[in-house]
């Protein structure tokens, strides 16, 4: 009887040694990631008592309330493991999305700005995932905490809640690899600094140059500082809020709607090519295959809508041109300004824009969509296809930038393209279940898994989502979610293998 004991608890024992998920680190960088979440709470109150609004003492709550529950999860955390496994990186890039979004409603619905649990988590994980869709119809009478706060959480989901962390606290060194590899956006990931700590402080280093010259050109412009500062943060972010309901369209300023449609086309650029470009490896920067197909795409939709706006729309050709430019570059880079209601256009456009939703931008880049680089390698590997039925014998290699694909990358590519298509069926059946018409659902779905923001109909640029019922909310909620971790991150937690012991 004894010897059953012991035996048992040896296996016990080796089980919980054996076990594939560290509890307690996951709980230990949750906890320290809610700190980086208090930290921006604790600026919208300064900006809010700038402002003298009552909504300070809002967001000094939730930071109280933020900073209590990332002290229970370090106490947790006791004893923990100072190692990240792959399977850790998962769970953690995961989780820590859904407790930002779900701490940071809190400041929406305490302070009264949203009427409901489900559109207060709708608005927030938006923002985190850059989505912008939003479900406001008073954005005007918003004080400028709570505006602030929108384009905060845009601004730091661009380039990723973790990698945020990573490039200012150390505490991840351990685990940085694992962490960047689960959040990191693409088919892969360029190692430009041995250390991925020093590559993300550079990555973050490009992104706050480019905000800080958009606030600069935004209030040259005619903005006041406040607003050029979020929108400065929206634009780089590829997130798609304003400050006003009527967006970009406020203005009427020409001049600012150039400045933004060039900076929305260059956030959505890989931005290892704008470290290779300080570096001084403009051959690389200019010969990128996938820079070219994206800017190609967005000038080729440019000028077809540009022809069809002055043709059926009587536009004359430079507010066409401006026009398509920025509502172009909007969805292609899954941004999501308005400057334009492009439900008056000619239908056959919705199509072009339909496209631009789900290509989205490149790789590396803070835009959503499938990526111009998958893309890319489906396309080369039809036309090889047809090659290859003309000369059976021939080895015909997906080739980018000069470098053969290998053929586990394709296979993932075409898996995820597939993936991508059948929720975006699957979604919009249940919508149009839930009452949300046949056009609207369909947009409303591929905006949401692209991150984009706007749809068509009553969901078009000139509207917001609050009119969905709140069971389609938490869906397309969760479809930003795994659009924005790119599905695999998010959708392999629910995959039984993935919690069994070795």
């Amino acid at each position: 009887m004894e010897g059953f004991i012991a035996e048992t608890l040896y296996e016990q024992s080796k089980r919980k040694k054996n076990s594939l998920i560290n509890k307690k680190i996951i709980a230990r960088v949750l906890g320290i990631l809610l700190f980086v979440e208090t930290t921006m709470f604790l600026i919208c109150a300064l900006v809010s008592w700038m402002y003298q609004e009552p909504e300070t003492f809002t967001f000094l709550q939730t930071a109280a309330i933020n900073t209590f529950a990332g002290i229970f999860l370090i106490l947790l955390s006791r004893g923990a493991e100072r190692k990240v496994s792959k399977r850790d990186g998962y769970c953690i890039a995961s989780l820590s999305w859904l407790l930002f979004s779900a701490f940071g409603m809190l400041p929406f619905y305490l302070s009264g700005s949203v009427d409901s649990i489900s559109n207060a988590f709708f608005e927030t994980i938006s923002g985190f995932t850059t989505t912008g869709a939003t479900i406001m119809d008073n954005i005007d009478a918003q004080s400028h905490g709570i505006l602030f706060w929108r384009s905060l959480t845009q601004w730091i989901g661009g380039l990723g809640i973790v990698c945020f962390a990573i490039a200012i606290l150390p505490i991840f060194n351990e685990g940085n690899v694992q962490l960047f590899s689960a959040e990191a956006t693409g088919v892969t990931q360029h190692k430009l600094h041995p250390k991925i700590s020093i590559m993300v402080k550079w990555i973050w280093g490009v992104y706050l140059l480019l905000t800080v010259s958009l606030t600069i050109l935004l209030y040259i412009g005619g903005m006041n500082w406040f607003d050029a500062i979020c929108h400065a943060f929206t634009t780089t972010a590829t997130g798609g809020y304003s400050t006003k309901q009527a967006s970009i369209a406020y203005w009427n300023s020409p001049f600012i709607e150039y400045v933004i449609s060039f900076f929305m086309i260059i956030s959505s650029f890989n931005f290892a090519l704008f470290y290779m470009l300080l570096k001084g490896k403009a051959s690389k920067f200019l010969h990128d295959e996938e820079l070219r197909w994206f800017i190609c795409s967005i000038f080729l939709l440019t000028f077809t809508i540009t022809a069809s706006l002055v043709v059926y729309n009587n536009y004359g050709i430079e507010e066409a041109f401006r026009k398509s430019l920025f509502q172009v570059a909007s969805i292609h880079t899954s941004c999501g300004f308005g400057t334009d209601d492009y439900s008056f256009w000619p239908p056959f456009t919705w199509v072009l824009l339909i496209f631009a939703m789900m290509a989205g931008g490149c790789t590396g880049s803070t835009a959503g969509g499938i990526k111009n680089l998958r893309l890319m390698i489906m396309a080369k590997g039809i036309r090889n296809h047809f090659k290859k039925l003309l000369h059976p014998n021939a080895v015909l290699p997906i080739r980018i930038n000069k470098q053969a694909t290998a053929p586990g990358t394709v296979m993932t590519v075409a898996f995820f393209i597939s993936l991508y298509m059948l929720l975006i069926l699957v979604c919009w059946v249940v919508l149009m279940f839930l009452g949300v018409g046949f056009d609207e659902a369909f947009s409303v779905v591929v905006s949401s898994i692209g991150n984009v923001g706007p749809g068509l109909g009553d969901y078009g640029p000139a509207f917001s989502w609050n009119a969905l019922p709140d069971a389609a909310k938490w869906i397309l909620s969760f479809l930003m979610l795994i659009g924005r971790l790119e599905m695999f991150c998010v959708l392999l937690l629910f995959y039984p293998s993935f919690w069994k012991n070795r």
